[in-house]
């Protein structure tokens, strides 16, 4: 049944319905299957993410066509698809009448992916007008909180030198929390990877006040304050807040030097949405695992990577891995640097629409996935500036030294580009940055050929 009379007006303009501030507007790239017209098997896709379905309901009446989902523009040769979507139409909060990620995720791309007729539907793109911004959470911290607790300027504070524990699996309570106080010798920040929770052979209970501690020592060693991310995921938002409320207690007095890490993806909005509203205080730590099964550019459906870190950043995620654009070991392109300009400035211009945050909290990069101190300058120069969190696992466990020069070698990495330097000649004049050459020679040779003569290194 073609529906383009009534889920498609190809006469409206895109300026117009951002001016008037009433739809959620979303791009999509969209191909129908062979024998379905573009117009109608688009308009089919408007009706199924909003008030239709595939043949004419008796139910329907004049105030319901006011909020159909609207098909506003299509570019059959590029697959460019864009439905406007009323505002009203999405689920709002019954406790205090605030917007729902879970509802924009329904409509977006609920029934549509599995369309007998749609090829494959994929968001690339999605604008929020202000009246939406004001009904998100928005982030509660954001890395202005982290610079002041490691004493640095609230403003353009730099990079963040970080890690995750290595082996992500498999080590027990002491020497995990060995581990950890090795690198906070020299570094700022620590996360749980993904799976480290509550095993059998770490439980949290034990492993915990053991971090704990450790942090203590390293902070009464060096003399500055330490980050750790914890992890709390969980299938229960009970279990998840036990866990959060545990760890808290543990740290006592640097409870504020805690973050909270949740599997945003695998375990959904409310898990996210739980951590922001309930640990206002923390800093919501976004780890984004299991997103490339629909992220992936060779997935033809689902969202974007860049879809997902603007959703985090409604949603009130303080930070979001955003991959390493190229530079590091996961898929990636330099361009990507456009995800992070995305949740960190007040306004950006995304793949295709101009977004303006009003002064919502900006969500901070990180970057993590093979990255060491060879590769963070290329990465700088490419991104513009330092003001991320790194989490170099490989990069501070496999310098040749140890974690702490590790941690220290990614930091003079940072201060190598930030003053314009080369790195061969910086290298010359930092002992850690410069044994980070011979940790990585693989890396070494091919970003700075010749640095083993540079260097006075043989062998």
């Amino acid at each position: 049944m073609d529906q383009s009379n009534r889920y498609a007006d190809l006469s409206l303009k895109e300026e117009d319905l951002i001016k008037n501030g009433k739809h959620i507007l979303v791009a999509y790239k969209m191909k129908p299957k062979s024998g379905h017209g573009y117009l109608e098997a688009a308009a089919h896709f408007a009706a199924e993410s909003s008030t239709g379905t595939n043949v004419e309901v008796s139910t329907t009446d004049d105030f319901t066509r006011g909020v159909d989902a609207l098909v506003y523009y299509i570019d059959e040769a590029t697959e460019d698809m864009r439905i406007a979507y009323p505002i009203d139409l999405f689920d709002r909060n019954i406790t205090d009448g605030r917007m729902m990620l879970v509802s924009f995720l329904t409509l977006a791309i609920g029934n549509n992916q599995g369309m007998g007729d749609i090829e494959h539907a994929k968001i690339h793109d999605f604008y929020v007008p202000e009246k939406v911004i004001q009904l998100f959470d928005g982030p509660a911290k954001d890395i202005s909180d982290l610079w002041r607790i490691l004493g640095r300027p609230i403003k353009d504070g730099g990079y963040i030198a970080g890690t995750i524990i290595k082996p992500k699996l498999g080590l027990r309570p002491e020497p995990f929390a060995k581990a950890a106080y090795q690198f906070w010798l020299g570094g700022d920040f620590i996360k749980n990877d993904e799976p480290q929770g509550n095993q059998v052979f770490c439980p949290l209970k034990k492993v915990m006040p053991l971090v704990a501690d450790a942090m203590k020592r390293a902070q009464d060693e060096t003399g500055q304050a330490k980050l750790f991310s914890a992890n709390i995921t969980a299938d229960d938002h009970y279990e998840m807040c036990a866990r959060a409320d545990y760890i808290l207690e543990t740290f006592g007095p640097d409870a504020d030097k805690v973050a909270f890490l949740v599997d945003g993806y695998v375990g959904g909005p409310g898990m996210v949405t739980t951590a922001r509203r309930q640990y206002p205080g923390q800093y919501l730590h976004y780890h984004r695992a299991g997103h490339g099964a629909v992220t992936s550019p060779s997935a033809k459906r689902g969202y974007t990577a860049f879809v997902l870190a603007k959703m985090s950043r409604l949603q009130g995620a303080s930070g979001i891995h955003v991959g390493t654009m190229g530079f590091g070991k996961m898929e990636g392109e330099n361009d990507d640097k456009n995800i992070a300009y995305m949740i960190e400035r007040d306004e950006a211009q995304g793949p295709v629409y101009y977004q303006k945050w009003y002064g919502m909290k900006p969500t901070t990069p990180i970057i993590s996935g093979g990255m060491n101190a060879l590769r963070l300058p290329a990465f700088f120069q490419n991104l513009g500036h330092g003001n991320v969190i790194n989490t170099a696992g490989g990069g501070a466990y496999g310098h040749i030294d140890s974690p702490a020069d590790g941690a220290i070698s990614l930091r003079q990495s940072y201060e190598c580009w930030k003053a314009g330097a080369d790195p061969i000649e910086y290298a010359k004049e930092h002992k850690e940055f410069a044994r980070a050459f011979e940790s990585f020679p693989g890396d070494a040779d091919k970003l700075y050929p010749g640095w083993r003569e540079k260097l006075g290194v043989h062998k």
